[in-house]
């Protein structure tokens, strides 16, 4: 999400980056607000169909974490002039099927020409001010589940060095292109208290956020966070990505590890996701109904933690 204003300059913007949540929410009337998003960034496949899928969901996601459903997309393309036609062509089709999946529509977009290929959407939505998530209502005592597993910005890393082949980097493609309405829809029919999607920030990042906006400390499991297949490994050969090594350096002054935690594990969870699952805080009593509502909705969740009051770091791993 953008962030510019303060939320206080217009008391219909009832959210906007204060608690660093993942789109604005903007008030139409008492039953009704508009939540909009936008992202876009650079390839991280060499498909570019794929990529157009992959920037579409990750933009969607933002949508899904505030629990509504998006509506309209607006898209945003920069394209060298040296790029093939059928190349953009194959972009903007692998987003419009995403978008179509989600059940929204493109209404447009805006191109410009750049050195670097880059893409993505303005996603927009409407929903009971009622209904809308949070990642600042997580409360102690709740219990955290993560929809997809961790790692693909160290898997990209890896196939873009040559170290995994495409076929073993495709389990990462395929959860980044995978829509997180699913894990959404299913979560919906669940009393929800706080939730996030996991993207740049990585893993601990989005977390600390919640942490901070909701008061509390989250706590991991180390053991209970789903990885992507190899990941592990290639965290204990130092494949480990800039983003990776600049998330460590912001966050760990908030971020407490049991002296246990496996090291290859640690910049793991730092890791910058692209397009990654959604953290779902729900009181301890929910938590058998969620997960057999993200079951039935084709969602592996995976329960990687709680929430307990405010200590002296936002998280804290054992």
């Amino acid at each position: 999400m953008l962030k510019a204003l303060p939320t206080n300059h217009d008391p219909r913007l009832l959210v906007g980056f204060d608690t660093s949540d993942d789109a604005c929410v903007y008030k139409l009337r008492d039953d009704l607000v508009l939540i909009q998003t936008v992202d876009f960034f650079t390839p991280i496949v060499d498909d570019p169909y794929k990529f157009g899928q992959i920037a579409a969901a990750n933009a969607l996601s933002d949508v899904y974490a505030m629990g509504a459903s998006p509506m309209v997309a607006l898209n945003i393309l920069c394209i060298p002039t040296c790029m093939p036609p059928e190349d953009v062509a194959a972009i903007l089709a692998g987003g419009a099927d995403k978008v179509r999946e989600a059940g929204a529509v493109i209404a447009g977009g805006h191109s410009v020409i750049d050195p670097e290929p880059k893409y993505g959407l303005c996603v927009s939505a409407c929903i009971d001010p009622a209904s809308i998530w949070s990642n600042a209502g997580a409360k102690p005592g709740d219990i955290l589940v993560l929809t997809k597993p961790l790692g693909n910005g160290i898997m990209a890393t890896a196939a873009k060095r040559d170290i995994i082949t495409q076929a073993e980097f495709t389990q990462a493609i395929e959860s980044m292109a995978t829509l997180n309405m699913y894990a959404r829809n299913g979560a919906i029919k669940t009393p929800v208290n706080a939730c996030t999607d996991i993207t740049g920030f990585g893993f601990l990042g989005h977390a600390s956020e919640m942490a901070e906006a909701s008061g509390c400390t989250l706590a991991f499991a180390a053991k209970d966070i789903p990885l992507l297949d190899g990941v592990y490994q290639l965290s204990e050969k130092g494949v480990i990505p800039g983003g990776t090594r600049r998330n460590m350096d912001y966050l760990s002054p908030k971020i407490n590890f049991a002296k246990d935690v496996p090291a290859p594990l640690i910049p793991i969870l730092y890791d910058p996701q692209t397009s990654g699952g959604l953290l779902l805080s729900v009181a301890k009593v929910e938590l058998e109904l969620l997960m057999s509502n993200l079951a039935d909705a084709g969602v592996s969740g995976a329960v990687v933690g709680d929430v307990r009051p405010a200590g002296r770091y936002f998280i804290e791993v054992y």
